[in-house]
């Protein structure tokens, strides 16, 4: 069994230090890996990425995140990226990294995404050069995740997982108005998500939604916006295929480490 721990919106700035880090001192007992999906900054600051850096340095698991919209405002998420990647945190957009627990080959593919609606009531490639530019970007986030799912299966990780922040389903944007879930997500995310094959997909950035969702053919989706689960972090129980190579090894208590990156594009 693989235990991921995964948190998003946690929007941490000067003044915020020492928030979660009591919480996460403990993630290695409850833990094999944290997921971080993204607006992990107030403003997407250099500044603020230190600080999200220090909460999550050396914690014992492996960290993997992806950036948010808020990581973004200051057009500083090279620097955000750069401060979580000095702190040994794996960051991915159109990409995934495989992992080593216990001896078991865990792969993440991660990218933020972006909004564009839902299956019925989405937006398309028609019209105005900015309208198609939206839905392009979205697609290309999209095919990133796709791309890297694929990839992880084909590197016979046992287990896997698509990080995002936008979501890939309504489902988990419930209680949110309808009138913004064009802008909280996509259902090409999903797509995306049913084609490259993934056990749980994770996502943040709907403050007010819904915990639980599901995509069309049947992967779980988790929206772990902090003022959603209304924690330090949610844990989520991942079965390891029996028969499987790396499911033989399970258990054993091996070193948890990266073990390479995989990359779409």
């Amino acid at each position: 069994m693989i235990r991921v721990a995964a948190v998003g919106d946690i929007h941490l700035g000067p003044g915020s230090e020492g928030t979660l880090r009591p919480a996460f001192d403990r993630l290695a007992e409850q833990a094999d890996l944290l997921l971080l999906a993204g607006d992990l900054t107030r403003h997407g600051t250099a500044e603020e990425g230190e600080v999200v850096a220090g909460e999550v340095a050396g914690l014992g698991v492996p960290v993997v995140a992806v950036l948010g919209n808020h990581d973004y405002q200051s057009d500083q998420e090279a620097e955000v990226g750069a401060a979580l990647d000095r702190a040994g945190v794996t960051v991915l957009e159109g990409e995934g990294t495989v992992l080593r627990i216990g001896g078991v080959s865990v792969g993440v593919a991660g990218t933020k995404g972006f909004g564009g609606g839902f299956a019925g009531r989405s937006g398309g490639e028609f019209g105005e050069p900015v309208m198609k530019d939206f839905i392009r970007y979205t697609r290309r986030c999209a095919d990133g995740l796709r791309e890297s799912l694929t990839m992880l299966r084909e590197a016979d990780c046992a287990v896997r997982i698509a990080l995002t922040h936008y979501a890939p389903v309504p489902d988990t944007l419930a209680g949110e108005p309808l009138e913004i879930y064009p802008f909280l997500g996509s259902y090409l995310l999903a797509e995306a998500i049913d084609e490259g094959g993934a056990d749980l997909a994770v996502h943040g950035h709907a403050h007010m939604g819904t915990e639980h969702g599901m995509t069309s053919a049947g992967t779980r989706v988790r929206n772990v916006a902090q003022p959603v689960i209304g924690r330090a972090y949610a844990v989520y129980h991942l079965p390891v295929p029996a028969g499987s190579a790396a499911g033989n090894a399970a258990g054993d208590g091996g070193a948890r480490a990266g073990a390479g990156r995989v990359a779409a594009h």
